[in-house]
């Protein structure tokens, strides 16, 4: 049901004479609201040598949720905190391996993520309005293994519990009948590396990493 509003809804913002919703909503010093959405992780890597052996890298399609708190500024900024939980999986192949066992590392991760975000809108036409949005942020890693006494050398590929990331993307607000529907894009990019090497300096899996660090992108789906 929500989603046949959502389709009627939109298909009705683009007539040339709209009836205007939610006329007050941007009017409000505060504002809340939540997210449900899809996002894809990987890993920028650096090595210390060119050696021409590179790590393969898998991706897969994991989720967000996610509450939002906005501050109206004025009639354009709004600033906006989107606290969620983000699960998502990459897997790392190291191809100087034969066994899949050493071979093979499953990263899964579950996120505490908390970005702090500026929202810079264009006037409101109609019933929709354009925006784009940026600004830092820092996420909570539940599964990064940090702390841990077990390295690669026992199937654990060890990260960093925190890490802090700019983000960057675009989206449009819909006025529908009972609320502001935004479907959004954006990039995440880690400022800090990620990787807790193993013990062995030498190690065949970490020992010719520089740095590794996040590349996100998240697709939202807010509703206010």
């Amino acid at each position: 049901m929500i989603f046949f509003t959502i389709a009627f809804g939109l298909k009705a913002q683009f007539n040339e004479s709209p009836i205007l919703n939610l006329e007050n909503e941007d009017k409000k010093l505060l504002n809340w609201g939540y997210y449900l959405g899809l996002n894809q992780y990987g890993f920028k890597i650096d090595y210390k040598t060119n050696d021409g052996i590179y790590i393969q890298e898998g991706k897969s399609t994991g989720f967000n949720v996610g509450l939002i708190g906005e501050l109206r500024l004025n009639d354009y900024f709004d600033l906006r905190i989107e606290p969620g939980l983000y699960y998502t999986q990459r897997d790392l192949g190291f191809p100087n391996f034969s066994n899949e066992n050493d071979f093979l590392r499953e990263i899964k991760s579950t996120y505490i993520h908390i970005p702090l975000l500026l929202k810079a809108s264009t006037k409101r036409l109609g019933n929709f309005k354009p925006y784009i949005v940026g600004g830092l942020s820092t996420s909570f890693n539940l599964s990064s293994d940090e702390n841990s006494r077990e390295d690669n050398s026992t199937g654990t590929f060890r990260m960093t519990t925190n890490t802090n990331y700019c983000e960057i993307g675009f989206g449009i607000d819909f006025y529908l009948y009972y609320f502001k529907f935004s479907p959004s894009i954006r990039g995440v990019f880690a400022l800090t590396d990620e990787l807790v090497p193993d013990a062995d300096p030498n190690s065949p899996w970490t020992g010719n990493i520089n740095s590794l660090k996040t590349r996100a992108v998240f697709i939202n789906f807010t509703f206010e």
